[in-house]
């Protein structure tokens, strides 16, 4: 979905024309990331829709991690961002299906 640019004009003064432009109303980022035994965070994969990152998390999980760090792997944490773009946090969602270890055996 394309969000439709929106202006808004609030007021003149002097000669000059306060305006807003706006493309949506909110960011739509989401995230994954791995989480460690250690309880140490990986960055795996962002994008526009948690469908975009749910589609790229096995990709992602296999280019990004080597062998250990896969199997020290305990969780994939879906995440979303709430607010404004430089004001607002990231939000647990859910957690995300973990590759199997039997297939990691496989490809290593």
């Amino acid at each position: 979905m394309h969000a439709i640019p929106l202006i808004f004009f609030l007021f003149a003064m002097e000669g000059f024309v306060l305006m807003f432009y706006q493309t949506e109303s909110k960011a739509q980022v989401w995230r994954a990331l791995v989480v460690f035994e250690n309880r140490s965070e990986m960055l795996l994969f962002v994008g526009r829709s948690s469908e975009q990152v749910r589609a790229n998390i096995e990709p992602a999980f296999n280019d990004l991690l080597d062998d250990e760090e896969k199997l020290k792997a305990q969780s994939i944490s879906l995440q979303r961002w709430h607010g404004a773009p430089d004001a607002g946090r990231w939000m647990h969602q859910t957690n995300l299906t973990m590759p199997s270890k039997t297939l990691l055996a496989k490809a290593a």
